[in-house]
């Protein structure tokens, strides 16, 4: 057993590194300000892209019609959620460093789509291909777990 930190940001051989982002609750609500911890990235990079895009949603849900760059910040610290990378050090995307510009400039739909980056959500060769095929195919037994693909 290893006494490294969970994301080290290095591989070792054999092993690859899984990068979590936590997102935290400015408001205070919740005790120790974890909302919850997303897992499973791909990379770093896609990782910091996640953390990034739900800051920037987190900072246009907001934003209300009129409101300055500076009364933008103000919601955002009182109800908003911030995002980072785990044990990412200074390779981790961090909001400090655009947080003036998302206030001062609104987010695309693009920009703050976390949600086609959630790998929750991310579908593996595995899953597309479907389940193995096993048994005999004139056994009926199995009819509703099969699905017809239909192929052009």
């Amino acid at each position: 057993m290893s006494d490294e930190p969970e994301n080290t940001g290095t591989e070792t051989a054999g092993q690859s590194q899984s990068w979590n982002v936590r997102i935290i609750d400015l408001s205070g609500a919740s005790e120790d300000d974890t909302v919850e911890v997303v897992k499973d990235f791909m990379d770093l990079m896609h990782a910091n892209a996640y953390a990034r895009a739900y800051v920037r949603d987190s900072i246009e849900r907001c934003r209300v019609p009129g409101a300055t760059s500076k009364e933008v910040l103000e919601s955002w610290f009182a109800f908003g959620e911030n995002a980072e990378v785990v044990d990412a050090g200074d390779d981790g995307w961090k909001s400090s460093t655009e947080l003036e510009d998302f206030a001062a400039n609104p987010a695309t739909d693009m920009e703050r789509d976390w949600r086609a980056i959630d790998p929750r959500r991310l579908v593996d060769d595995d899953e597309i291909s479907g389940p193995p095929d096993v048994g005999d195919e004139d056994d009926d037994d199995d009819e509703e777990d099969t699905h017809e693909v239909i192929r052009h």
